[in-house]
C-alpha cells in the first residue's frame, strides 16, 4: 500500500511522486473517455447561453463548476495541499480542518486554474467530441467537471515535485543560487528531464491506445487476443510503429499531445512560479 504523501511533514522523494503521476495518467485518460462519449454541445460553454433564474451571466459549465465547488469546499476538499478550486469565493467547511503536516513553501498560493480551463474548453473538448448537440448538458458538463479536476490535481502537483527537486542535495545549492537571481531560464533548463517525459509520452500512448479500446465489440479467445489473434499489446505496438491506425474511443495522438502540450508545460510553469518565491 502506497503511502499518504499529504501526511508524511516533509517532501516525497521523486519516485513516491512519480507513483502518484502515473495514477493520475489513468484518471485522466478515462475521465476523457467518458466525456468523449457525448458530442461537443457547445452552448454550455458559452457565456449568457442558458437563461438562468438567479440572473447569473456566466456559461453553463461555469455555473455548474461554482455550484459543484461550493459543496465540495463544505467538505474540506479544498483545505487539502493536492486540491485547487477554479472558484473564488468559496464556503467555509462544516467539518473541523485536518491537520496536514506543512510541506510547501507557497506563499503566492500558486493557481493556474484559469489557463487549464481555457486549455480544456478551447482544445481538448473539441478534439475529444464529435461536433453537434444532443442535449446532454448536464451529463457532458459533469464529466468536464471530472477532466478539469484530475487536469489541475494533476498539474499542481508540480509545486510537490520542484520542492523535492529543491530537498535534493544533488541540486540544492543549485536552485537556491537560480531563484537568488530569479533565473526563470536557468531553472526551467534544471528541473526538465528530457528522457522521463519522452518516456512518460510513450507509457502515455500506450495507455490510451489500450483502455480506449472497445472490448465489448470484440470477440476474446481464450489467449485474450481480439478479433482473430490482435492482441492489446500488438495493437500497441503496431500503433507505436506507425502502422495500420488503431481505433479507439478517444484519439490517443490527442492524449499524447494534450500533455506534451500542455499538461508538461503547464506543470513546469507551476514549478518554476514555486521554486521562484521558495525563499521569500
Amino acid at each position: 500500500m502506497s503511502r499518504n504523501l499529504l501526511m508524511l511533514g516533509a517532501a516525497p522523494d521523486l519516485s513516491e511522486l512519480r507513483d502518484t503521476l502515473v495514477r493520475l495518467e489513468d484518471t485522466i485518460i478515462f475521465a476523457l473517455i467518458e466525456r468523449s462519449q457525448f458530442k461537443h454541445n457547445a452552448d454550455i460553454y458559452q457565456t449568457g447561453k442558458m437563461n438562468f433564474n438567479n440572473g447569473y451571466k456566466g456559461s453553463f459549465l461555469s455555473w455548474f463548476l461554482k455550484e459543484v465547488e461550493h459543496v465540495h469546499a463544505k467538505v474540506r476538499r479544498y483545505q487539502s495541499p493536492d486540491e485547487y478550486p477554479f472558484t473564488d469565493d468559496l464556503p467555509d467547511p462544516v467539518l473541523p480542518p485536518l491537520d496536514y503536516p506543512p510541506v510547501l513553501v507557497d506563499p503566492k498560493n500558486i493557481n493556474i486554474n484559469h489557463e487549464i480551463f481555457s486549455v480544456y474548453v478551447d482544445t481538448v473538448v473539441p478534439g475529444i467530441t464529435t461536433k453537434g448537440d444532443d442535449k446532454n448538458y448536464g451529463s457532458s458538463a459533469t464529466r468536464d467537471i471530472e477532466c478539469l479536476q484530475a487536469l489541475s490535481r494533476r498539474i499542481h502537483y508540480g509545486k510537490f515535485v520542484a520542492e523535492s527537486k529543491f530537498q535534493d542535495p544533488k541540486t540544492h545549492d543549485q536552485y537556491v543560487q537560480l531563484i537568488k537571481e530569479q533565473n526563470r531560464d536557468e531553472l526551467m533548463r534544471l528541473l526538465t528531464n528530457q528522457r522521463v517525459e519522452n518516456l512518460l509520452l510513450k507509457r502515455l500512448k500506450a495507455k490510451a491506445i489500450i483502455y480506449g479500446q472497445d472490448l465489448s465489440a470484440a470477440s476474446l479467445d481464450a489467449n485474450g487476443n481480439i478479433n482473430g489473434g490482435c492482441s492489446l499489446l500488438s495493437a500497441t505496438a503496431s500503433a507505436n510503429a506507425g502502422d495500420e491506425r488503431v481505433k479507439t474511443r478517444v484519439d490517443y495522438d490527442l492524449v499524447v499531445s494534450l500533455y506534451r502540450d500542455y499538461v508538461i508545460p503547464l506543470t513546469k510553469e507551476v514549478e518554476v512560479e514555486y521554486l521562484l518565491h521558495r525563499l521569500d
